[in-house]
């Protein structure tokens, strides 16, 4: 089949794309909207949603496998792989060198001043995104009220992410079969919130008929490519070695990451420190940190995880090869399952495109999105804006308010500076970070050359 981008030019934006991927899944989304839907117009604004509500469903980061979804629309097979690989690799790379040199040196200052500048920037980069989806997904007083709920049951009662994922879509059923008006997706040329409509026809994206024999040999290849390195892990250094163990634990893990890293990390905290010993107390906090600076989805946190882990028990091995071996595992066991749900569902999600009810229930879930991304941003204001929160909790509300005294000045005016360079004077994304990052490293190493 031909490709309906030409897949140079697609290459070169997935590592565009990659380069700004900071922020976690909202600011990660902000970015493939921005880029794939209203400056390329590769695809259109209804067809992005209905891919990322499928996503919303699956374990895993859902902006990869977004970004695996939309690949393989424009491209096939090869598309997606090269989006997907893409759009995790300068994440691995700079997390592989920022364990490295926290396990040299212990002591990240002047990275961690680079990218103090990035934080900031992405928040103008989420509001942009909010208000873009929600324009252009909430399209009645209905789907206003689910996108408001997600965000009152996630940000205030604490719900699980599933759960409210599985309200919202049922909502939007019901909603079809009560009035059917308010769920009907139209069509890119209806309405002006849909935005500027796509070059490319949504009837001559790639597409594959969904079939058994099909899906037997995706699921069969898939499970190989996924499995095999770790089984030779196991063969080679044995069932107790500091690998096996990695890879057998991560691999599980990637099975049950609903609703997000955040949704997982305090599990995978608990098991590194109290179980495995790979980590210290606290560490995994700075772990954390390091992957909230770095570009990727942030649970790529667990490369780090496994980097100091087999760092200190490296076996037979050198410690340096051991904790490349480790971390490499680990990312590999953690992001192929993304490859997978996508190829081996999207036919079917796709051929279900055109049924009304399916259509109500993603319409559903498209609406509780735009919710869950504005819970993401303001959780990520909270932190990176103010350097104390408390949580305050009365019955089943529990309310995160920041300390005003812990203000940050010096995040705010960088957000600011990037607001008015991305909102004002409609800078790109790329060279708006590049500036960001350039302030935060002169604020942050200015003291020590006064």
């Amino acid at each position: 089949m031909r490709d309906l981008v030409p897949f140079g030019a697609a290459t070169r934006a997935w590592f565009a794309i990659s380069l700004q991927t900071f922020g976690g899944p909202a600011g990660q989304i902000a970015v493939m909207q921005r880029t794939l839907v209203d400056e390329k117009r590769w695809i259109g604004q209804r067809r992005f949603l209905h891919a990322l509500s499928y996503c919303m469903l699956l374990p895993g980061p859902e902006a990869q496998q977004l970004a695996v979804y939309t690949g393989w629309l424009l491209n096939g097979l090869r598309g997606g792989l090269v989006a997907g690989v893409l759009f995790v690799l300068p994440g691995v790379v700079a997390l592989l060198v920022l364990s490295a040199v926290y396990v040299a040196f212990g002591d990240t200052a002047t990275v961690a001043a680079l990218f103090a500048g990035l934080a900031p920037a992405v928040l103008a980069i989420v509001v942009q995104a909010v208000h873009r989806l929600g324009t252009r997904a909430l399209t009645s007083p209905a789907l206003v009220g689910l996108a408001v709920g997600a965000f009152v049951a996630l940000a205030l009662l604490g719900l699980p992410f599933p759960l409210v994922i599985a309200v919202a879509g049922l909502a939007g059923w019901l909603l079809h079969r009560l009035a059917p008006r308010l769920t009907t997706p139209r069509t890119n040329g209806e309405a002006a919130d849909d935005g500027p409509p796509p070059l490319i026809p949504d009837d001559v994206l790639h597409a594959e008929r969904p079939s058994t024999g099909r899906a037997v040999r995706v699921l069969a290849v898939g499970l190989v490519v996924w499995l095999a390195p770790l089984a030779l892990v196991v063969a080679l250094t044995g069932a107790g070695s500091v690998f096996s163990e990695q890879g057998v634990f991560f691999a599980g893990s990637a099975l049950v990451t609903f609703g997000g890293a955040y949704a997982v990390l305090a599990y995978v905290a608990q098991r590194a420190v109290e179980t495995y010993a790979w980590l210290a107390p606290g560490e995994m906090v700075r772990g954390l940190a390091l992957a909230e600076t770095t570009p990727g989805p942030l649970i790529m946190v667990v490369q780090f995880v496994a980097f100091v882990g087999a760092y200190r028990h490296p076996g037979d091995l050198d410690p340096w090869v051991a904790a490349l071996v480790g971390a490499l595992l680990t990312t590999w066991v953690t992001f192929v399952p993304s490859f997978l749900f996508i190829f081996l569902g999207a036919p079917y999600v796709e051929r279900l495109r055109g049924n009304a009810g399916l259509a109500a229930v993603l319409t559903g879930i498209t609406a509780a999105v735009v919710g869950v991304i504005a819970n993401l941003a303001l959780y990520f204001a909270l932190h990176t804006l103010f350097g104390t929160t408390t949580t305050h909790t009365l019955g089943p509300v529990s309310l995160e308010v920041p300390d005003l005294t812990s203000l940050d000045p010096v995040a705010v005016g960088i957000a600011l500076v990037a607001a008015v360079l991305l909102l004002r004077l409609r800078w790109s994304v790329l060279r708006t970070l590049g500036v960001c990052a350039a302030l935060g490293l002169v604020v942050g190493l200015l003291p020590a050359l006064v």
